[in-house]
């Protein structure tokens, strides 16, 4: 297997949400457009991404991925 193809299976390159415990964790998202202890606006290419709660912190902050924590009571994800 070639470096390319190695370098393709390991890092993902799909936008993905996932949910558990009260944490979000956003893979491949573009930026971060807002946030604040009751609100995070994520964004990526086609994809407007709204985390509502209290005591929102985001734990993980990577180039492609972030992990939200707190009292999440509602996501809306707009296109």
């Amino acid at each position: 297997m070639s470096f390319d193809k190695l370098r393709t299976y390991i890092l993902e390159n799909e936008f993905k949400l996932i949910y558990l415990n009260n944490k979000i964790n956003v893979v491949n998202y573009s930026d971060i457009g807002h946030f604040d202890n009751n609100k995070i606006i994520v964004y990526n290419e086609n994809k407007i991404i709204t985390i509502n709660g209290n005591n929102l912190v985001i734990s993980k902050l990577l180039k492609d991925e972030l992990l939200i924590e707190g009292k999440i009571e509602r996501i809306d994800i707009r296109e």
